[in-house]
């Protein structure tokens, strides 16, 4: 992430050049990441891709499209707080490993 903070920080993408394996090996010292080479290689490539979608993304054009939290819009479905009794804490502490009258027992925790 380091790496594509870096690259997205610049303004132009479209100009960037490919990311580097000795890009990729600071950033990975930077991180405190032991890399293979192998690793490194397959980061660079990842990395890479992802700034490619990102470039794409860079092409739509967004002026008159609002500012959203989310993709889809959520909408809480409130419903009025309303207590009611019920017949069923024998039912809930047989569910209890153990019970001792109308309580769960539960081992001891402080010493005297």
């Amino acid at each position: 992430m380091l790496l594509i903070n870096y690259y997205l920080s610049k303004k132009d993408l479209n100009g960037m050049t490919k990311i580097t394996k000795e890009e990729v090996k600071k950033v990975a010292h930077l991180a405190r990441l032991e890399l293979n080479e192998n690793e490194i290689n397959n980061h660079a490539e990842q990395l890479e891709k992802i700034l490619d979608y990102i470039r794409q993304l860079e092409k739509i054009d967004t002026d008159d499209i609002p500012c959203t939290t989310r993709a889809i819009e959520v909408i809480n479905a409130f419903r009025k707080d309303e207590k009611k009794n019920s017949d069923i804490n024998e039912e809930l502490l047989e569910l209890g490993p153990s019970r001792e009258d109308k309580y769960f027992k539960v081992p001891k925790i402080i010493n005297e």
